[in-house]
């Protein structure tokens, strides 16, 4: 109570005095380091520790961002689509060589196998609308073992 009395009424004395008188260092007026109840080392350690910090955000986030470099450059480069130059910087800028997290190198390995089985016969054959490929496999066994029963019977052969 004494402190917002003293804080409304000390400011417009001031304000009507002119700043006249003994000057008093307020609560105000305290040095950063005073204002949140340490000395001088600890505040200047403090500080250290969070340009440290931030630092290490910087240096994280950079990693990520060449991390999401490499995917979309690999992409680029399967698709044979332009190459974007904020991508090579973001991943200059990390040092140039970039691992992939382990869940970003499972999605692209599963991308290529996809790809692989797309462009395999099957995964042609799979693509056609109405077709049954068990009945197929089924009709393409059944006509190997007529070939092979009437290659028996063959009095050539």
């Amino acid at each position: 109570m004494a402190f917002m009395v003293k804080s409304m009424v000390g400011g417009q004395l001031k304000n009507l005095t002119g700043g006249l008188g003994g000057e008093e260092k307020s609560e105000g007026e305290k040095s950063p380091a005073e204002a949140q109840g340490m000395t001088r080392e600890e505040y200047e350690e403090y500080q250290r520790q969070l340009v440290e910090e931030k630092m290490e955000r910087d240096a994280q986030f950079a990693q990520r961002k060449a991390e999401r470099a490499t995917v979309r450059s690999h992409f680029r480069e399967k698709y044979r689509l332009p190459k974007n130059e904020t991508d090579d910087n973001q991943i200059q800028l990390v040092g140039g060589d970039v691992e992939l997290p382990k869940e970003l190198a499972k999605m692209i390995e599963q991308d290529n196998e996809e790809e692989e089985e797309k462009n395999s016969v099957i995964g042609q054959l799979s693509n056609i609308q109405n077709l049954d490929l068990d009945s197929l496999k089924d009709k393409a066994s059944a006509t190997l073992e007529d070939l092979k029963q009437s290659a028996e019977k063959c009095t050539v052969m």
